[in-house]
């Protein structure tokens, strides 16, 4: 198994930047494609930015695409979302996630591993 702790939330202004990291314990992230999921009081988790096991291909959902940012550091074994720009819709509560296979996927469900999640708010 592997064991995902996220941080790097916090409580911010909007306009504001944060780095949220996710360090892994156990098989390194090499073997993994990984992703972003946020979950805001009283929704459903969405999807939020994913990156492919090579590191070559992102995604990212159509909410953040510009301000967000997922890149990925196999020798640390770390995966990192670069938020810019933050606005209040961008509150929730932020979960880092890893598969086996090379190909990043943006639904919850195909995933295996979970963090436990950091809380980002974006205050107006």
């Amino acid at each position: 198994q592997v064991h995902l702790v996220e941080s790097g939330g916090g409580l911010v202004q909007t306009g504001d930047s944060l780095r949220l990291s996710c360090a892994a314990s156990g098989r390194t992230f090499s073997s993994f494609s990984l992703a972003w999921f946020r979950q805001a009081p009283g929704k459903e988790r969405e999807f939020v930015a994913a990156i492919s096991r090579s590191g070559g291909s992102t995604y990212y959902a159509d909410s953040v695409k510009g301000r967000f940012t997922i890149s990925r550091d196999d020798a640390k074994n770390t995966v990192a979302l670069q938020m810019n720009s933050l606005k209040p819709e961008d509150t929730a509560v932020y979960y880092c996630a890893a598969r086996s296979g090379i190909v990043a996927l943006t639904t919850a469900r195909p995933y295996e591993f979970w963090g436990q999640g950091t809380q980002v708010t974006v205050s107006s």
